[in-house]
Order: C-alpha cells, then sequence, then structure tokens
C-alpha cells in the first residue's frame, strides 16, 4: 500500500468472494492487486481450453461431423465437457436416473447413490435389466451382491475409471468384494434416514457433512455425491456455496500458477470462476456459456484437471521429475445420441428445445 501522504493514487483492489486472508486481505473478501495470484503460461490455456472444449460441444450439439477442433490434444484425447452435467455420464444420471419418473425422497437418494457409487451406465442398466424400477422396495443387498458379483466372474468391470473407490471396514466388518460394502453402505444410510435429513438441511455444506460422517467417503467423494444431489428436488442449493478441490484441479493449479500469494487452493477456484468473464475478454476469447449458465465452482474445479491434463502434452516442462507425461484416455467417438437434458430449476430446457425447434 502507498504511504499517506505520498500523493500518488492508490493502486486498485480486485474483489473476489475468498475466505479473509491475513497475508493480503485490507478488510474480508478483498485483497489489493499486488496480492493477486502469479500466473504461468498454463493459465492462459486453462481459459483457451474452457472455450475450445466448449466449442467442441456445441459442434456436436448442432451435429457436425468430426474432427470438431484442429487442436490434436483434445482432438486425440479424452476431456470431460467445460460444464460437469454436459458429460454423458452426468446426463444419463440426470435424465434416466433422476428425472425419468416422479420419486420418492428416499427412493431418489438411493438411485443418486446407487448410480454414483459405481459410476458407470453399463452398471445400472445391468441392475434395471434384473430388477426393473429400482427402488427401495426392490433395493436388497445380497439379491443386488449376487448380480454385480456374476458380472465380474464374466470378465465385467461394474466400476468407473473415474473416480478410485476405496475399500473398507463398516460396523467393524471387512468386506472382501468392495461391491458389497458399497451396497451394505447404502443400506445403512437408507436406515439413518440419511435423505430426510439431506432434505431438511438443504445446503451443500450440510450435505457435504453429513457424507463425511460414513465411512470411505472422503472429502472429495463427499463434495462429488452433494453436486449429484443437488441435481435433484432433494436439494435446491447454491453450487456457489463452496468448494472442495480434488487431486486433480490441486495440480492443474500447480501448473497454473507459480504464486498463489497466500491464497488456498479454494480460493483460488472461487477468484477465477468469479473472473470469467473478465479473463475471456482480456484474451479475447469468445466463451459460449451453457444457454446463458456461467461456468460454477464445480466446473472450474473440473476445467483445473483438465488443463492439468493438457498441460502434460503442451507445456511437459511443467510436469516436474515426477509428474505424469500422457493422456491416460484416447478419445473414441461414442455415436450414441445424447437429447441433453439438465436440471429444470436452471431454466436451461426450454431453452435448448428453442433453439433445436428453430432449426428444424
Amino acid at each position: 500500500m502507498n504511504q499517506a501522504g505520498s500523493g500518488k493514487k492508490k493502486k486498485p483492489i480486485t474483489r473476489v468472494h475468498t475466505d479473509s486472508n491475513p497475508r493480503c486481505a485490507a478488510a474480508p473478501y478483498v485483497f489489493s492487486k499486488q496480492c493477486l495470484p502469479k500466473t504461468t503460461k498454463v493459465y492462459d490455456a486453462y481459459w483457451e481450453l474452457a472455450a475450445e472444449r466448449q466449442e467442441i460441444f456445441f459442434k456436436r450439439f448442432r451435429g457436425e461431423i468430426a474432427p470438431w477442433t484442429d487442436d490434436h490434444i483434445l482432438r486425440f484425447n479424452k476431456f470431460t465437457n467445460s460444464y460437469r452435467a454436459s458429460d454423458r455420464v452426468s446426463q444419463y444420471l440426470i435424465a434416466r436416473v433422476i428425472y425419468s419418473d416422479e420419486f420418492r425422497e428416499t427412493d431418489l437418494f438411493l438411485r443418486i447413490l446407487l448410480f454414483k457409487l459405481f459410476n458407470k451406465i453399463e452398471t445400472w442398466e445391468l441392475l434395471e435389466r434384473n430388477f426393473g424400477r429400482i427402488s427401495v422396495d426392490n433395493f436388497s443387498v445380497p439379491t443386488f451382491s449376487r448380480t454385480l458379483t456374476q458380472a465380474i466372474s464374466l470378465g465385467t468391470s461394474i466400476y468407473s475409471a473415474a473416480y478410485i473407490m476405496p475399500s473398507g471396514n463398516i460396523r467393524g466388518r471387512h468386506y472382501r468384494q468392495k461391491h458389497l460394502m458399497h451396497l451394505h453402505l447404502l443400506d445403512k444410510m437408507i436406515k439413518d434416514r440419511l435423505a430426510q435429513k439431506l432434505s431438511k438441511n438443504g445446503t451443500l455444506s450440510g450435505t457435504f457433512k453429513l457424507l463425511l460422517e460414513y465411512p470411505t467417503i472422503g472429502r472429495f467423494l463427499a463434495y462429488q455425491y452433494a453436486i449429484d444431489l443437488n441435481y435433484s428436488s432433494l436439494l435446491n442449493a447454491s453450487e456457489g456455496e463452496f468448494i472442495v478441490p480434488g487431486p486433480g484441479a490441486r495440480e492443474g493449479i500447480r501448473k497454473c500458477f507459480s504464486d498463489l500469494r497466500g491464497l488456498t487452493e479454494a480460493d483460488i477456484i472461487r477468484f477465477v470462476t468469479d473472473r470469467q468473464e473478465i479473463e475471456f475478454e482480456q484474451r479475447g476469447i469468445s466463451f459460449k456459456s451453457l444457454w446463458g449458465r456461467r461456468l460454477q465452482l464445480i466446473d472450474c474445479q473440473n476445467l483445473f484437471c483438465e488443463v492439468d491434463k493438457y498441460a502434460r502434452v503442451k507445456f511437459p516442462e511443467y510436469n516436474g521429475p515426477r509428474g505424469r507425461h500422457k493422456i491416460k484416455q484416447r478419445y473414441r467417438i461414442n455415436s450414441d445420441r445424447l437429447d441433453y437434458w439438465y436440471p429444470p430449476k436452471w431454466g436451461i430446457n426450454e431453452k435448448i428445445h428453442r433453439r433445436i425447434e428453430s432449426s428444424e
């Protein structure tokens, strides 16, 4: 800060909604421009990646023929959408698991958590083929477990590779089969009336804390599940309430910033979310939002995961001696058509349908 009486103008401050920072904050949620985090060239790629991945999304939405980008890294490697809810698994969850019918509170909770514990469309469809419309009435740990055990014996992978799902103990019992442990965990949640507790609480942070009380569910998974539950009518919380950075996001942040200037990784995610329009404009990037919906905290968190992967190839000098230098999953075109459907409370679906009708 300038000395009083120096006659010089004070440097402008940048307002961000972040935790009070004793090192940089003149007051809660405000810190001087001198304390802005120091960026690297990977940070520029973060915004370019967000815009280009969203451009790919809209080209696919319009039915254009591949390739949808000149960026060879994006063309040949798998990257999630800029908006988490636009990814195929999230779309399936929203349209087919949550909003395919009217469900009681407990049934809705069961369906969401059962789907997310495995996070794989094929596993959900296997269970539906065997048990029909999944609800509390037909949910059974022994029978569901037998079906999944048989699938495993035939060489079927029942878990998605997106998350590493830990094994563990419940009530002092060790489960040799991970899926049996998860089914018992879900059964315990239902008996604990967790669905009713979540609905009564209604906040993202409260949901996160309640989920954390259960074994094998750590901070990252609890936050992801809270977001998924918030897609439904069980919650109506603001996604801007708080953020929990995952391991991939933390690595992406490390590559985007050479100095966080005392901010936490959660602060950084909120910082970029608040500044997104400014950052795009400063770089001359035209970003197409999701029919007027800004990038949310969860989306910006995910984009840090994606830029971590992108930088492995584009900026290998930022990988470090022990960093990964390759992107694990190659992109394969899925020709199955997606009829995009978002939580009705977002007010997006009407805009999508108007866009489709105007193009016919």
